[in-house]
């Protein structure tokens, strides 16, 4: 597509989503109540594979007791498990927070790395918590994918992947590098309420008429 293409399909999806009414994901909105690379992390590390309500009610009330890496290495674990529960493996997701203030503390004097290939070798930290990290947290450019990402990439035809690590490099080839940073919370917000992964919402999408619906069943 060519750029002015990418413009137009940003703001025809902005457009439906305020029609909607509908929010920032968890992690954003955790990203500019606190404008914070730890509590970035700290969030991102609890939306994986957990609804988005219980993401921001988790993280706010963990934040409350422990914003900084040097508190959060005091908290014991079960402290942890019962502020967050019912995250999702959020026993594993305890001990790894600990982990990764500890090793923040001792590598890098308490400051959160601001490197994929440094934020990689944090405890449970995979590419999307890394990417993620490096957009709100410190506003560098980054592609985060996860699965609406990948999901609605292909769906629409901008890639032909199959997983979201190639999926990330697809995207790093055909989009104008100022929408990388906007483009996961824009279709995060958009595969939860219009291109849903099971019937998707395509009557209400401003793409139905050139959307080539790949993989799309049944719709409504």
């Amino acid at each position: 597509m060519h750029e002015n293409d990418w413009d137009k399909l940003f703001t025809s999806f902005r457009g439906v989503l305020e029609a909607e009414g509908k929010r920032l994901p968890s992690v954003s909105l955790i990203a500019e109540e606190n404008q914070d690379p730890f509590t970035v992390l700290v969030a991102t590390l609890l939306s994986l594979r957990t609804k988005d309500e219980v993401t921001l009610k988790a993280s706010r009330k963990l934040l409350a007791l422990a914003d900084t890496p040097q508190k959060m290495m005091l908290l014991p674990a079960e402290t942890i498990e019962k502020t967050i529960y019912p995250v999702l493996y959020y026993k594993t997701k305890a001990r790894n927070l600990i982990a990764i203030s500890k090793q923040i503390l001792a590598l890098y004097d308490g400051k959160v790395p601001n490197s994929s290939e440094e934020l990689l070798k944090l405890p449970g930290v995979g590419i999307k918590t890394a990417n993620l990290t490096l957009n709100l947290g410190f506003g560098i450019d980054a592609i985060c994918v996860d699965c609406h990402v990948h999901q609605i990439a292909n769906r629409m035809g901008w890639v032909s992947t199959k997983n979201a690590e190639q999926t990330e490099i697809a995207l790093q080839k055909v989009m104008p590098k100022r929408y990388w940073i906007p483009l996961n919370e824009l279709l995060v917000l958009y595969g939860q309420n219009i291109c849903t992964p099971i019937r998707p919402w395509c009557s209400k999408c401003p793409q139905r008429e050139t959307c080539p619906k790949i993989g799309v069943k049944a719709s409504r």
